[in-house]
Parts: structure tokens; C-alpha cells; sequence
């Protein structure tokens, strides 16, 4: 269905990319379970012929995404990784990559132990630091700059726009991993980004029972390479897990809103509890890109981290003692999540080449996916936890 431009967020949500069936007027998207489509002449079909190609179902959720930000072109691939690994396809050997040293560890275990291997060079910096960004643009060629804001785990920002445009006047791509901000808060292609990816296991799907990636762009040649590789490599996503995300993104723009307010609630919380040392949270004015964060963004988002005192073997107890809150990985689901970074989903950022690049990921760090439940009984939740 083609939405107003002046439509609010989520009105998009609901009608972006999809359309009445044609065959059974259904209103949601069918689930084109198939593999291959039948032909009436030697290349002669009704715009599908093998399902790795193209599908329908995922058609309509690389419209819907094209649409949430604001894009041209969307594809949809199996996993994150999957998306990440695609857009980085289009560095050739011998180029050099300019990346955060406070990423996902999924992203820095692709970059530093597979595709240093086929020889793209990462360079990794703090990219919250705008002044350290420009002069590693100026201390060598660049092809890609890679920046997540806000971060995984430590929640800091990289200002889209200054990058963006430094970036391109060094002849560098941005892409921008948006998972975490999602794009009813953040649209970085406005921002001046070239590429935009998620992993939509996340908070486009929201339900935590589907794994997805997703890369959106403006750029017609690139999206023409792109696609071409979804097709070539194979990594793409399937029918089930296109609609499941298509369902979830109806929601999005009032999930987002449920998750922001919960986790400034959450994120006040911790900060004035005495067992807690530090919280990461751009919507608090003690974060030190607070006002970034309200220029770039329409929300804090759901994700907090914090440290206690009393070190790594405290926040590991609390982790343990939590009811609501569960303890496992991923993030951006309705219910509420808790982990150690450090052993968890950054324990592949561990080790002497992680070091050098500058990452640290504190053992005592505890990061929340604070959900749509009540705020009071998460807060309770945590609030016995941290008693002991």
C-alpha cells in the first residue's frame, strides 16, 4: 500500500509495503511457501522463478523496510551477519575499513577472523569521537566507514551526519547498524549514510522468534551489486521469517514508544541506586552525548548498561537473581532480557587482537533489553536483585 509522506511513523508501519492480495483480497501478506514458480514460456513467468531469487513474501518486507527508512531499495537476508557480510562485498581486497572499537562481537569476530583473511583491512577507532574519526579519514584512504550508534554494548553515539559528510569528501562509504536505535528513532539515510543495516531478529521483528538482516540504501548501483549478491551467495531470508517480521513491524512504533519509556524509568532507577556505579543511557543528561542523542534521535531506545560495585562476581549474582528479567542473549523482544556482555555476546571481543584494537568490554558491565512490561514490576524486579 502506498503511504502518505506526511503520514506519522506508525500509520507507516502498519501500511508500508504491503498490499491486499490480489488473487483473495487477503489483508496481510501471504506466506509463499514455495520454492520455484511455474513458467509458461522458457523465461516466461509472473516476475518470480526460484524462491532464492526473489519471493513475494520477502518482496513486501524489502518494501516495507525501503519505506521505514525512508530508502529507495531494501533487501532482506537470513541473519545480521548475513546483511553485514554482503555490504561488506562491496570493499575489495586491499581497501581499508574504518570501524568502531565498540561493536556488536559478532561484527568484530566477521571483520577480524574472516574477512581480514580475504584482505579488507579494518582500522578500529572510537567513534563517538568525531575529532578521531576525521583524522583517521585524513591519515589514510578509507572505502568504508562502519559505525554502530548507538553501540553494543557501552550505548555511545557517532554523530551520522558530521561522519557522513567527511566520510564522503574522503571518497568513503557510511553504513550505519541501526539495530539498536530501530527506524522509528533513527533514520540515518536523512543523516546522510549510504547504507543502513539491521539485524531484524531484533526490534523489527520484536517477538524474539525469527532471525533476520537487513540492508536499505539510496544508491541504485550499489543496490544492483547488492542484489546480485543476495541472489549469488544465497544467504537470503525465508518466507516464514519475512512474514513473522512483516507482523512485527505493524507494532514497531508502539513497541519503541513502550521501550523508551521503560527504560528511562529503568535507567533513573539505576542511577540513583547505591549498589550501582556507572549507567549508560542516552536519554540520561549524565551521558556525555546527551544532546546528540536528542538532535539525531526520537527516542533513548530500550537498551541500558550498567556496572555495580563490587566488581564482575557482583554483577553476575545479580544477573543470576533476577525474575522478571530473563538471562539470555539478544535483544529488542517484548520481554525484558539481561546479560554479561564480557562472557556472553562479546566474549569473542576477549584476547590480544581485540587489545590492540582498543576494545574493552568491562566484566562487571551488565547490559538489559528492557521490554514492554510494567515499568514498576521491572523495576522491582531489579530492584530486588541488586538487595541480594
Amino acid at each position: 500500500m502506498t503511504t502518505n509522506p506526511n503520514d506519522r511513523f506508525e500509520t507507516i508501519a502498519v501500511h508500508a509495503g504491503v498490499e491486499p492480495d490480489p488473487t483473495t483480497g487477503a489483508i496481510m501478506t501471504p506466506i509463499y511457501q514455495t520454492s520455484t514458480f511455474a513458467q509458461t514460456g522458457i523465461n516466461e513467468h509472473k516476475g518470480y522463478d526460484y524462491s532464492r531469487a526473489g519471493n513475494p513474501t520477502r518482496t513486501a518486507l524489502e518494501n516495507a523496510l525501503a519505506t521505514l527508512e525512508g530508502a529507495r531499495f531494501g533487501l532482506s537476508f537470513s541473519s545480521g551477519l548475513a546483511a553485514i557480510d554482503t555490504v561488506m562485498r562491496l570493499v575489495k581486497p586491499g581497501e581499508a575499513v574504518l570501524c568502531g572499537n565498540d561493536v556488536y562481537g559478532g561484527t568484530f569476530r566477521l571483520f577480524d577472523k574472516v574477512l581480514a583473511d580475504y584482505g579488507l583491512r579494518f582500522t578500529f577507532v572510537d567513534t563517538s569521537d568525531t575529532a578521531a574519526v576525521l583524522a583517521a579519514l585524513e591519515a589514510t584512504p578509507v572505502r568504508m566507514v562502519w559505525l554502530e550508534t548507538p553501540t553494543n554494548p557501552m550505548l555511545r553515539l557517532a554523530d551520522i551526519a558530521t561522519i557522513s559528510a567527511a566520510a564522503h569528501a574522503a571518497g568513503a562509504w557510511v553504513a550505519v547498524d541501526n539495530t539498536f536505535a530501530s527506524p522509528a528513532l533513527q533514520r540515518p539515510l536523512a543523516l546522510g549514510a549510504d547504507f543502513v543495516i539491521h539485524s531484524t531478529t531484533k526490534y523489527l521483528g520484536g517477538h524474539s522468534d525469527v532471525i533476520g538482516g537487513a540492508i536499505v540504501t539510496n544508491d541504485e548501483a550499489s543496490h544492483e551489486r547488492l542484489k546480485f549478491l543476495q541472489k549469488a551467495v544465497g544467504a537470503v531470508s525465508a518466507p516464514m521469517d519475512c512474514f513473522l517480521t512483516l507482523r512485527g513491524i505493524k507494532t514497531l512504533g508502539l513497541r519503541m514508544r513502550a521501550h523508551c519509556d521503560n527504560g528511562m524509568a529503568v535507567a533513573q532507577f539505576l542511577e540513583d541506586h547505591q549498589a550501582v556505579e556507572q549507567v549508560f543511557y542516552p536519554g540520561l543528561e549524565s551521558h556525555p552525548q546527551y544532546e546528540l542523542a536528542r538532535r539525531q534521535m526520537d527516542g533513548p531506545g530500550g537498551m541500558v548498561s550498567f556496572t555495580l560495585r563490587g566488581g564482575p562476581d557482583v554483577a553476575r549474582d545479580v544477573a543470576l537473581r533476577t525474575r522478571l528479567f530473563t538471562l539470555a542473549e539478544s535483544l529488542g523482544g517484548v520481554e525484558s532480557l539481561i546479560e554479561i556482555p564480557a562472557a556472553m555476546t562479546h566474549a569473542s571481543v576477549a584476547g590480544p587482537e581485540a587489545q590492540a584494537a582498543g576494545f574493552e568490554v568491562d566484566a562487571s558491565l551488565i547490559r538489559l533489553s528492557v521490554g514492554i512490561e510494567h515499568p514498576t514490576d521491572l523495576i522491582a524486579d531489579l530492584k530486588q536483585a541488586l538487595a541480594g
